[in-house]
Parts: structure tokens; C-alpha cells; sequence
């Protein structure tokens, strides 16, 4: 008889956590990022989100497009004029372009440092736009058609 030993595969090759780990890691990562969509939901209810949005990008990119009702401070200003503009009671969702850009993470560590809770919201307004929420630009309110690859065709709630 002939024993044949596989390498495990590259998914494998690492064994996952243990599930106890794993709850613990990904109910950490909920407490520090949102999702486009649930932000999206919160400020469409009725009342007040409880939360505040934070667009952290230049004013050029400001005026290129951004979440309704957001709060326009970039990055590099929040330890001078964040306690002008929020309230350290009301937590602020940071946001930047989107997935390959870091600037809401820096935006999201500059408030924590001086007190606030925050959260990152996740995929930016890469994917608020590309998910078919409308934003604002220096002409007035848009909408683009859903991306089929982040959202539903046909309905509002992806099921996740």
C-alpha cells in the first residue's frame, strides 16, 4: 500500500483560528469599522443616525463628490479644528476614497487620539457611489447607477 502525502493547500496552510479566536477577532473588527451600506441605512431612517460622517479628503476632493450631511475635515487638520466641528459625546464614521487608500484609518487614529469614538467606514466613497447611494458635488446631488459587483440588482439589501 502507497501513502501519498498532499502539502496543504495555500488556504490551509495556516490552520484557521480557533472559533472562540475568531468571534473574538472579527466582533473587534464590527467595533471599529461600518460597511457603506449600513451607513447608508442609518441616515436614511427616520431620526437621528447617532453618529456623524466624517470626509477626511482635500477640498478638491470634497467638491468631486461626497456623503450627504458629511462633516468636511481633512486629515491634517482634525487636531486643530475637530472640537469646532464635533462633539466628542456623538461618534464620527471616517471616511477617504476608498479601499486602497489609508486616509480614513489616519483620520479615524488623529480623532481617537483626542478623545473620540470612531469608526472607519469600509470601502469609502469609492463604494458609496459605486453601490448607487447619491452624493453631493459643488453642482448639486448625483446618483450612479449600481455597480452589480457591490450591491444588488434588484433589491436594497444584499442579505449580509
Amino acid at each position: 500500500m502507497t501513502t501519498t502525502t498532499t502539502a496543504a493547500n495555500p488556504v490551509l496552510r495556516v490552520a484557521p483560528a480557533a472559533p472562540a479566536e475568531a468571534a473574538a477577532y472579527f466582533r473587534a473588527s464590527l467595533v471599529f469599522h461600518a460597511d457603506v451600506s449600513d451607513v447608508a441605512a442609518a441616515l436614511a431612517a427616520d431620526g437621528d443616525p447617532g453618529f456623524v460622517v466624517l470626509d477626511s479628503r482635500s477640498t478638491e476632493a470634497w467638491d468631486q463628490g461626497h456623503v450627504p450631511g458629511a462633516v468636511h475635515l481633512p486629515t491634517a487638520l482634525i487636531p486643530e479644528q475637530a472640537e469646532q466641528l464635533l462633539d466628542k459625546n456623538v461618534p464620527v464614521v471616517t471616511y477617504c476614497w476608498g479601499p486602497g487608500c489609508n486616509g480614513a484609518t489616519r483620520a479615524a487614529l488623529a480623532l481617537a487620539e483626542l478623545g473620540y469614538q470612531v469608526k472607519e467606514m469600509l470601502g469609502g466613497f469609492e463604494y458609496w457611489a459605486r453601490e448607487g447611494f447619491e452624493f453631493e458635488t459643488w453642482q448639486g446631488r448625483e446618483r450612479r447607477d449600481a455597480d452589480p459587483l457591490t450591491a444588488p440588482v434588484d433589491g436594497d439589501d444584499c442579505g449580509c
